[in-house]
């Protein structure tokens, strides 16, 4: 192979790289848009669900890992796991975790909520919008344990009625319980 020749595979191998990114992508695109919950809404939330030691919170959408922290930080969890498409927020969510001094009881995943493994789980948060909780409501039936707890910001299940719904900063805050089956 000549050096032009060289040259010219390395240049359509670069130039074919971001198609193919871009296909990968496209696979599976946020269904919501990030909007992050307001610290008295993420102790509220928290609050609800009684988080504490021994508790494992996953936060489904997790954005900037706000939740997560707060969970593991101000309220004693064990673990939190926060499940985010955006590769920006996971980065942004580890650095946040760093600063807050919590890095090595989070862990925040690049990974789809529906292809995320819910069994650990104790505690699940929420902001995600009425369609998708609806869509990801038989997925936390099948995977929690009873006894494990949702919350919701803004957005409830349907006809399945909280336990408890709270308005802070004008923002409904829903929890439920997973029944034993």
């Amino acid at each position: 192979m000549t050096v032009h020749t060289r040259a010219l595979a390395g240049c359509l191998a670069v130039a074919l790289l971001p198609a193919s990114l871009t296909a990968r992508q496209e696979a599976r695109r946020p269904d919501t848009i990030y909007l992050p919950t307001p610290d008295p809404v993420v102790t509220a939330m928290l609050g609800m669900a009684n988080v504490g030691h021994g508790d494992i919170v996953y936060d489904l959408g997790s954005g900037d890992g706000r939740i997560v922290i707060a969970a593991v930080r101000e309220f004693g969890a064990a673990h939190g796991v926060g499940v985010e498409l955006d590769a920006t927020r996971v980065r942004e969510a580890n650095e946040n975790a760093r600063r807050a001094g919590v890095k090595d009881r989070v862990e925040f995943r690049q990974q789809d909520l529906f292809d995320t493994d819910l069994r650990p789980a104790t505690v699940v948060t929420l902001y995600l919008g009425s369609g998708m909780n609806l869509k990801l409501r038989p997925k936390l039936l099948a995977e929690l344990a009873a006894g494990a707890r949702i919350v919701s910001h803004g957005f409830d299940m349907g006809d399945w009625p909280a336990l408890e719904t709270r308005i802070v900063d004008n923002r409904p805050v829903f929890l439920w319980k997973v029944e034993p089956r």
